[in-house]
């Protein structure tokens, strides 16, 4: 998987740049905030996202882990793909989403062109208690454990939309505390092996 890069700018447009990394010149599709912060030429860090269709291979791509998080979080809600899930970080902070997720609101959430009322109220109902309120600090992150967090990104890598390997997770866990056991004690390769055999099934 491809979990962040270091380059430089080639070329920037609002929903795009191409970042040249050891003579390769990577595609990565980025909010227009983030689009503003670029310069053609100069050295950047993105932390990004490998999204895997049977007809494409997307790159996403983010200044900060925080907004990174935040837009494979979304993804597991019902209904959103990543190109909503980017508009939601267009037009949201990490912090704002999880503020307005945290209020319940919805014209905040719904301003997001392609996602509308009910999918602001299904974003509500299916993260809230699973993202913090950022209002306490510059330290609190998306509230997901770091094992989960590599999880997620390697079943995407493996061609999980957010949605499947999220319930594939939940599955796993589930399977280990049946046993007794806390999923974040065991071996990341383990959770690995038990997650893709649980998406098979389902």
């Amino acid at each position: 998987m491809i979990s962040l890069i270091n380059g430089v700018v080639r070329s920037i447009s609002s929903d795009r740049t191409v970042v040249e990394v050891g003579g390769v010149g990577l595609s990565v599709s980025i909010t227009s905030n983030t689009s503003t912060q670029l310069n053609i030429g100069a050295p950047v860090q993105l932390f990004t996202s490998l999204v895997v269709r049977e007809d494409s291979l997307t790159l996403f791509g983010f200044l900060d882990e925080e907004s990174r998080s935040a837009f494979e979080m979304v993804q597991t809600v019902s209904g959103i793909g990543p190109k909503v899930a980017l508009a939601i970080l267009g037009a949201h902070t990490p912090q704002s989403l999880a503020a307005a997720i945290a209020q319940e609101d919805i014209k905040g959430i719904e301003k997001v062109p392609g996602i509308g009322r009910k999918g602001a109220q299904r974003l509500i109902l299916e993260l809230k208690g699973k993202i913090t309120d950022f209002g306490g600090g510059d330290h609190k992150q998306i509230h997901q454990p770091i094992w989960r967090e590599q999880l997620t990104s390697a079943l995407i890598s493996l061609g999980f939309t957010a949605k499947d390997s999220d319930a594939a997770i939940n599955v796993v866990i589930a399977q280990y505390a049946d046993s007794g056991v806390d999923a974040k004690n065991v071996d990341i390769s383990e959770l690995l092996k038990a997650a893709l055999q649980s998406g098979r099934r389902s």
